[in-house]
């Protein structure tokens, strides 16, 4: 755990008593802070009391009146579509509201000075390929035998990690939920990996949505930046943060050729080359690597290798290292493959950018697909939907997406158990069968890990029969 520093005799409230929120308020009791929390769910406020935490109504008038922080949970909106209502009464009273990140930042370098090597902070932001990346890094250096741990969005709360020893390396993915409201984001390494359209009713649009990915690179100085520059965003985003074309503090990132005096590490077409100062300093053939399919896969791997190479690992190591990954679950997770038909699960793809990467991935595809819809429509598609040998669509608006789909044919399914089923049944030798919903998973699922799980039991209940 880490201690919070700078609270100690000082009352915080906690808004949010899930993985997250309850690990602040340990972290917050730990430094010195009377701690006071609220949930909505009942269980939630019944576990935190059993720990000794006073429960209060944050929403009463008086409830802040002694309250010098409130330290709220990344998925509780404060802005848009409209803040909670704790936190519109926080607002009004003037207390400052911030999140474990923001409290991870101002604490974790207190004893910094103690070390002969400093330990670094690698954070990684951006829409689609945050959670792979970052665990890629975390990996790579940890294989490289770097004392490393993964935090944030994935794996432990990033206060209930230890604190990092001498040389250590803590790797968080952030998302936007969780960089827009942090009063302090200092990472070493901030890395961008791309940006499409998700989020948008909680920040008010596109615009807002960048801004709070923009604040990882503009709040802090990180020492070292890597952008991923295949959108305007990204080049915007690279341009702002270097001094000219040979600022090597700044390392771009693509899926195409990069040319210039920078220092650049891109794919093509299944090979990775890093450049710098005009010349070709390592390369990698990827398309063999099993745990990376796929152009998004490749553009993962360049951010990895961007951030390892920041923190001074050799091109082989970082090599080794990309070949040992096995992937993550629901992140294009190869799950069986039989009778010549692969099954691939990345419910993890739960917009449109994401699915389309999963689409252009594979040749031959019967899509497992829909769910709850997002803003934006599924124009965007549309150039994977030549892969589609077949859409099987689930979920309450299985219709509505199915209509989406213009071109392809689509068999409303509902569950995902009949999708499986007919999927299956019509592969073919050569085939892939691809959960990759481009959709969120609320109205059938808690979120997006138990709908992988359902597809995983679904295909090996299959097999299980077929064997």
């Amino acid at each position: 755990m880490i201690a919070v520093q700078g609270v100690d005799g000082t009352v915080v409230a906690v808004l949010g008593l899930g993985r997250s929120g309850l690990a602040a308020a340990r972290a917050l009791r730990e430094g010195g802070a009377k701690v006071v929390v609220w949930d909505d769910t009942p269980a939630a406020r019944d576990r935190a009391e059993a720990e000794g935490f006073e429960v209060r109504a944050l929403t009463r008038d008086g409830s802040f009146d002694d309250v010098a922080c409130l330290v709220t949970s990344p998925g509780i909106p404060h802005l848009y579509p409209a803040p909670n209502p704790v936190i519109a009464h926080a607002l009004q009273a003037g207390v400052p509201v911030d999140n474990d990140i923001g409290l991870f930042f101002r604490s974790v370098g207190a004893e910094y000075d103690s070390f002969d090597t400093p330990p670094k902070v690698v954070a990684v932001t951006g829409s689609n390929g945050k959670s792979t990346t970052s665990a890629l890094i975390h990996h790579v250096l940890t294989q490289a035998g770097r004392q490393c741990q993964l935090a944030g969005n994935i794996g432990r709360g990033v206060l209930d990690i230890d604190p990092p020893g001498d040389g250590g390396v803590v790797v968080l993915e952030l998302s936007s939920y969780q960089t827009e409201l942090s009063r302090a984001l200092t990472p070493d390494v901030a890395v961008f990996t791309n940006l499409s359209p998700d989020h948008l009713d909680r920040h008010a649009g596109m615009g807002g949505y960048f801004a709070a990915k923009r604040r990882l690179f503009a709040e802090g100085g990180p020492d070292r930046c890597v952008i991923g520059v295949d959108e305007v965003e990204g080049r915007f985003l690279a341009n702002q943060l270097s001094e000219g074309r040979g600022d090597d503090r700044v390392i771009r990132i693509a899926t195409a050729k990069l040319t210039g005096p920078g220092w650049y590490v891109f794919a093509r077409k299944g090979f990775l080359a890093e450049w710098r100062k005009g010349r070709q300093v390592a390369s990698v053939d990827l398309r063999e690597i099993p745990g990376l399919p796929g152009a998004h896969n490749h553009q993962n791997a360049c951010a990895a290798w961007a951030a390892c190479r920041s923190l001074g690992l050799g091109p082989r190591e970082i090599e080794a290292g990309l070949r040992s990954f096995a992937g993550l679950p629901h992140r294009s997770q190869r799950i069986a493959e039989a009778g010549g038909v692969v099954y691939v699960n990345d419910s993890k793809a739960t917009n449109v950018d994401s699915a389309l990467k999963a689409l252009l991935a594979f040749d031959r595809i019967r899509w497992v697909c829909g769910g709850l819809m997002k803003d934006g429509g599924l124009d965007g598609l549309a150039p994977g939907l030549s892969h589609v040998a077949k859409a099987y669509v689930i979920g309450r608006e299985a219709e509505t997406f199915a209509l989406g789909l213009p071109g392809a044919e689509a068999e409303i399914c509902t569950t995902m158990a009949e999708a499986v089923r007919r999927a299956m049944a019509d592969a073919q030798p050569g085939e892939v069968v691809l959960l990759a919903p481009a959709a969120a998973s609320f109205d059938q699922y808690d979120n997006f890990e138990k709908r992988g799980e359902d597809f995983i039991a679904c295909v090996q209940a299959v097999l299980g029969q077929v064997g």
